[in-house]
């Protein structure tokens, strides 16, 4: 019964999770209210009902509160991020008579922070369905399960466990309880403050909101089909420039700050690389766009920082049509969408910290050709020295999960290039499928409402397994195909099931 104990913990843990989402879900109704969008009341409300009904149904699972394995842990949020994108997408089914699959499509790209999207006119989308699309990626980029812990009674083992699978660090949780709560408390605080300082670009005070929302998520969904070269402003670019970086930072940093610890921020070697890549990276497109596209240097400059920026913050934004790029500027966007920002950060990508211990390993491994077996060499990684051991386990650890996003990406584009046979060259589908993985949303315009339902559903389950970087889903995977084993093999699973329910029909 051990298997079920444990499916039933992680069950419940997860319906509290969407009860939260049930009541976090009214929040645009408040956007219904103000524009007077009557005919969308029943649309918005089909999400909020559903969260809060598969939460009622999953917290009436009795369970007891024990630890579960990583391997239960990292399926149940693979399933559970999915169900949401599936529950998200019922407005644009009701409200805008979507397809389901290009519903699921837009609420995948919302929750996981990408900024794809399916909308074939977003002028003519009624602001509420525009906003909960702003809202998704607002709650989706610090995590749908930090917020969801805020609501649990006492922090449970399964929760920590998930917050983990989500790429967050150890050292940001101390106590999930009251860490969630400072860290409803930042980002809020962030959200108003940029707010304010996108205003002065001479922004609307809905444009700004909407925009700083999925700016600081990484995401990159906006008001406009035309994106942000719509309001054509440079000072508007300037300044979300920050509000991007702010949303690809170790969130950890905010804590310390909060704490008054400000010189944190400076010391922190991640966010010095993290500006390094930033600045040669801006550098080298701005000089390419201007020697290969033969563009004037203010506009190469312009294109060229912009885009870089919000490449390598895995944020959607960008001020210029990637499609008529020459290749070598598109390839350094691609390299910078796939490193992606900061590990406990709102971006995606293989992240920074990944690429700079990638490199200590291959540096570590090389010094120990010119040594004799006997001597030690000492691997020291993040301040600590780690043992031989340990040091290989890490390093290959970091490398099989750079390998399956380089065999993952691959393996997309060639299937997008069998199923769909267009115009777009190799390196443009290969640009698309990175900009998918790393949840960016980046496009040169391969994929469009258009697009066959196969390619749609390819980058669907990119954009998932980006989010939860991708080895939960493969976990997933190997546990239906080896099936249901040990204790559900001694018994028929529906008598296991309702053995345990008897065995505990107390209320949870």
């Amino acid at each position: 019964m051990k298997r079920i104990d444990h499916l039933a913990m992680i069950v419940h843990d997860v319906g509290r999770i969407c009860r939260f989402l049930g009541f976090v879900s009214l929040v645009p109704f408040v956007v219904l209210v103000i524009f007077q969008e009557w005919d969308l009341l029943l649309p918005m409300a089909s999400a909020p009902l559903a969260f809060l009904g598969i939460g009622y149904l999953f917290t009436r699972v009795p369970a007891r509160d024990f630890e579960p394995p990583v391997s239960m842990v990292l399926v149940a949020i693979a399933i559970a991020w999915f169900l949401i994108a599936l529950v998200g997408a019922l407005p644009f089914v009701f409200g805008l008579g979507m397809s389901y699959t290009d519903s699921v499509f837009e609420a995948m790209s919302g929750w996981t922070s990408t900024g794809f999207t399916m909308l074939v006119s977003v002028d003519l989308t009624p602001k509420t369905l525009l906003f909960w699309r702003s809202f998704m990626q607002w709650i989706g980029g610090i995590g749908i399960i930090a917020f969801g812990i805020s609501m649990r009674r006492k922090p449970g083992v399964s929760l920590f466990q998930i917050f983990r699978s989500e790429g967050k660090p150890e050292d940001l949780m101390p106590n999930l309880m009251s860490t969630s709560w400072k860290m409803w408390k930042i980002y809020i605080f962030l959200t108003c403050i940029f707010t304010g300082l996108v205003m002065l670009a001479g922004i609307p005070l809905w444009d700004a909101l909407n925009l700083v929302m999925v700016a600081i998520a990484t995401g990159g969904f906006t008001l406009h089909s035309a994106g942000l070269t719509y309001y054509n402003n440079p000072l508007l670019e300037v300044l979300l420039i920050p509000v991007m970086f702010a949303g690809a930072i170790p969130f950890k940093l905010y804590f310390l700050m909060y704490r008054g610890k400000m010189e944190a921020l400076f010391r922190d070697k991640t966010i010095r690389l993290l500006l390094l890549i930033a600045i040669v990276g801006s550098a080298i497109v701005s000089l390419e766009l201007y020697i290969f596209d033969g563009l004037t240097p203010l506009t190469a400059l312009r294109e060229g920082v912009f885009v870089s920026v919000s490449g390598l913050c895995t944020c959607g934004f960008q001020n210029a049509d990637l499609h008529v790029w020459a290749v070598i500027p598109l390839a350094v966007i691609a390299l910078l969408v796939f490193i992606g920002g900061a590990m406990g950060s709102m971006a995606g990508g293989i992240k920074v910290n990944r690429v700079a211990l990638a490199y200590e390993g291959v540096k570590w491994w090389f010094r120990r050709f010119f040594v004799s077996s006997r001597v030690i060499v000492p691997f020291r990684h993040e301040g600590r020295m780690l043992s031989r051991e340990m040091s290989e386990m890490e390093i290959s650890k970091n490398m099989l999960v750079i390998a399956l996003y380089v065999f993952t990406i691959f393996t997309a584009a060639i299937l997008c290039l069998h199923l769909y046979i267009t115009t777009f060259r190799l390196d443009e589908v290969l640009f698309e499928c990175i900009s998918a993985l790393s949840n960016s949303g980046i496009t040169v315009g391969f994929i469009t409402a258009t697009s066959p339902v196969a390619i749609k559903w390819i980058f669907i389950v990119l954009m998932w397994l980006g989010r939860l970087e991708i080895v939960p889903v493969i976990i997933m995977v190997m546990g239906i195909a080896k099936g249901v084993r040990d204790e559900l093999f001694t018994e028929p699973p529906v008598q296991a099931l309702l053995s345990y329910v008897r065995d505990n029909d107390e209320p949870a």
